[in-house]
């Protein structure tokens, strides 16, 4: 099921709509009115990049993602950045939620690539989709100490030209990388006991002892390695590791990151303290925090981690569930216009 909600574009629409109007895709519906010359992903678009002799420019993201909104409106409704894009490349749209196959194998690229990931992905490729650019959210132009839009586009296009064996370069090694990563995977490796101690070191060496958690912010929920840690106090009786899971479970569930009103659990913490939230609410976080808190709930006994994941199943029943049956996948940020307004108390309220 798609998402709930959902930001439209705010800036310039065209009165043409591209080839986007014809998907059926909320976020890509989202974009079929922008000046850039979309394509879904499809073979016809591949095909375009070969006989022009253009790179691809790919974004993959989805219809309740923030960040996608605001890239959207800055650059994607711009006719200048437009221009550029048309001119200089073939662009192709998808959403993650629709082809999680391609967000995948791209996301995997960006995370290589630049050390990090996240939506919306910006990815440039060869025609014959080897990828030798990755990013996330860039700004039209430069700001927030990330290289703007503007610039990556005129700098790739003139390096297409003037040292594409640079750039095929990187797309060779781009796909090295990616082979040896699936051979060691397809490879059927057992894990060690030695392999687990290091995921341990390394989620405890991570570990805010002050707030909880295991980042700086921007501050995600993090329910594999808390799940990972009860496991580990249950086999092993450390109860380093207990501690760390319950204080992080606890953390997450007194601060901004769970909707105290509403129930539910945003995306993640602004701050390290977990106390602004960023206000997204996504389905696969309702449902891995309800595994992680009901197996705090069966190590531990405490009635607070068990209330938690009532809260989170009542609001998934309630505000995430369709009338025709299946989930939605995601509830907006932003609404009116404006990220978290939504959960905002007017004066007159308070």
């Amino acid at each position: 099921m798609g998402p709930k909600g959902g930001q439209k574009g705010r800036g310039h629409r065209t009165n043409r709509p591209n080839r986007l109007l014809l998907e059926r895709s909320p976020y890509l519906l989202q974009h079929a009115y922008n000046p850039v010359d979309w394509y879904p992903w499809c073979d016809e678009a591949f095909e375009a990049a070969r006989r022009t002799d253009r790179p691809v420019f790919l974004s993959i993201g989805y219809a309740t993602c923030h960040w996608c909104h605001i890239m959207a409106h800055e650059s994607f409704e711009d006719p200048e950045i437009a221009d550029l894009l048309n001119e200089h490349f073939v662009c192709i749209k998808v959403d993650r939620e629709e082809r999680p196959d391609i967000d995948a194998v791209y996301m995997q690229v960006c995370q290589m690539m630049i050390g990090t990931g996240g939506w919306p992905l910006t990815i440039v490729t060869t025609p014959d989709k080897r990828p030798f650019f990755a990013a996330t959210y860039l700004p039209k132009d430069r700001r927030f100490g990330l290289i703007g839009l503007r610039d990556v586009l005129t700098t790739l296009a003139s390096a297409w030209h003037e040292r594409r064996d640079e750039l095929l370069a990187m797309a060779d090694q781009v796909v090295d990388a990616l082979d040896e990563a699936a051979a060691r995977l397809s490879s059927g490796e057992e894990v060690t006991p030695d392999v687990l101690h290091l995921a341990y070191r390394q989620i405890s060496d991570n570990y805010d002892e002050n707030f909880g958690g295991f980042s700086a912010a921007p501050k995600f929920p993090s329910p594999h390695a808390i799940m990972f840690l009860l496991r580990r106090w249950r086999r092993t009786g450390d109860e380093r590791a207990l501690r760390m899971a319950e204080h992080t479970l606890r953390a997450m569930r007194m601060g901004g990151l769970f909707d105290h009103v509403g129930f539910g659990f945003h995306r993640y913490s602004t701050d390290e303290q977990w106390l602004v939230p960023h206000f997204e609410k996504m389905l696969h976080d309702q449902a891995l925090l309800s595994m992680a808190y009901t197996e705090a709930y069966l190590a531990t006994g405490r009635e607070e981690h068990s209330r938690t994941v009532r809260e989170v199943f009542e609001y998934v029943l309630r505000d995430m569930t369709s009338p025709e049956g299946a989930f939605y996948s995601a509830e907006d940020a932003d609404s009116e216009g404006e990220e978290g307004r939504f959960y905002l108390f007017s004066n007159s309220f308070l």
